[in-house]
């Protein structure tokens, strides 16, 4: 299994969110050249209640976020807007941590519906968007925010999501 969901909130679906949080983890890193089968991901799906702790505990900001992701590696590029280090694979029967992440019920439920976004698809944008995190992508350094908004964009549009940001959205923490 690619992604171990954990349900802490029971307003998610376990079932859906388990397909949908697969398929996106799948399409960034087939888009990325790995194979999905050499990689676990643990997805907690929790409330802001929870999240707002787990911001304040690792980022030091005592309030509620979409999404947060902990790679188990420092994949992070040497340079600006240079392509981050590729993982090392482990194998379908002992797969490679590739890092955690957690969702927020609340906010991205809240944030779907502001920006008129389809839940699901939001959900996939911010799976993908935390699947580069773990894979050493990030957006502090501009020329790094551009390289991971462009591959962004292109592996959504390989599932059928729209590009996110057309309407100038701002990228995820």
């Amino acid at each position: 299994m690619l992604v171990d969901v954990v349900i802490e909130d029971p307003r998610w679906n376990e079932d859906s969110l388990q397909t949908l949080a697969e398929a996106a983890a799948d399409a960034a890193l087939r888009k990325l050249g790995h194979d999905p089968s050499g990689f676990e991901v643990v997805l907690l799906a929790c409330d802001d209640g929870r999240i707002a702790g787990l911001n304040a505990g690792f980022r030091g900001k005592a309030q509620p976020t979409n999404v947060l992701s902990w790679p188990e590696w420092d994949l992070s590029a040497d340079a600006e807007g240079d392509l981050p280090h590729p993982p090392e694979a482990g194998s379908e029967d002992d797969p490679e941590p590739l890092g955690n992440i957690a969702l927020s019920y609340d906010t991205c439920t809240r944030e779907a519906t502001e920006q008129g976004k389809n839940f699901d698809d939001h959900l996939r944008h911010l799976i993908v968007h935390s699947v580069l995190h773990l894979l050493g992508y990030d957006h502090i350094r501009d020329k790094d925010a551009a390289l991971m908004e462009e591959t962004e964009v292109l592996i959504l549009a390989q599932i059928g999501v729209s590009d996110p940001y057309e309407a100038g959205a701002e990228m995820p923490l």
